[in-house]
């Protein structure tokens, strides 16, 4: 897959980075071990949690964990103190309707037509009356925002999950949705217009880091609440991530509404529970 030379200069050397890192540590670090077959409790409860790579995966969530003790969560602490709450939604809202090519994509991708039509509809109205995205106009006629991306896609088709993986600048994920993290970068237009100017490479830095500091700001309370009272941070994380993104595939899934010729004006949800 030939995508990586339009992509901005810092998220490919961040790709590659991480995947070196990755083969680096699991080759220091090894596995966890097994517990002896004698003990079905404890081998249960490895499966379970499925997280062979632990050892490797605790190192890079401390390493994370401390980029984030230095400079994301210090920077989003000062995004929120200097920017006003309606700029910061704003910003959201704009950064929202520039994925939405890559939101419909896997739309389509998953088969739910109801879900790509309400996904062409945000776009068409947010990007006109919603002021280029600014302001989410869609939400309150009826057309609200959900989540979907190539890992979710690869859900729907059956793909498993695979272990527990704890990456680099990228954290909690799993090789499922590792993957449909590259081919989302691949789906986005913006990895391939544009060309290789200063314009662009504004545009990028411009957007990845307005993604990273809304991103982190919007988690500001629940992640300092978990690192305050968990007995395990890391094991809390581990937890939270595969019960949110369990979640995201199971609404996703159980989203079956139908298609007619008269959708524009059925409100999302309406018929879902039918």
């Amino acid at each position: 897959m030939r995508f990586a030379p339009r992509l901005p200069t810092m998220l490919s050397r961040t790709l590659r980075c991480c995947g070196t890192l990755g083969l680096l540590a699991g080759l220091l670090a090894g596995c966890a071990t097994p517990p002896p077959a004698d003990n079905p409790d404890a081998v249960a409860e490895f499966k379970q949690t499925n997280d062979p790579l632990e050892p490797t995966n605790r190192v890079f969530y401390a390493i994370n964990n401390g980029l984030d003790t230095v400079i994301l969560r210090p920077a989003a602490l000062v995004y929120r103190a200097v920017v006003p709450t309606p700029v910061r939604t704003g910003v959201h809202h704009v950064l929202n309707n520039l994925g939405t090519p890559v939101q419909l994509a896997n739309d389509i991708l998953e088969a739910k037509p109801r879900r790509a039509g309400d996904t062409t509809m945000r776009f068409l109205i947010n990007s006109t009356v919603g002021l280029l995205g600014v302001l989410d106009v869609a939400k309150g006629w009826g057309y609200p925002d959900h989540d979907a991306d190539f890992g979710m896609t690869l859900a729907g088709w059956g793909v498993p999950e695979g272990p527990f993986l704890f990456l680099p600048v990228l954290g909690p994920t799993d090789p499922r949705d590792t993957a449909g993290f590259a081919v989302d970068i691949a789906l986005d237009p913006f990895t391939w217009v544009g060309g290789d100017n200063e314009w662009r490479r504004v545009f990028d830095w411009t957007r990845y880091g307005l993604s990273a500091l809304d991103g982190r700001e919007r988690v500001l309370d629940s992640l300092d609440q978990v690192k305050k009272t968990a007995l395990d941070p890391y094991a809390t994380f581990r937890s939270l991530y595969r019960q949110h993104r369990q979640g995201q595939i199971d609404e996703m899934r159980n989203d079956d509404r139908t298609t007619n010729p008269g959708w524009v004006s059925q409100p999302a949800g309406a018929d879902r529970n039918k």
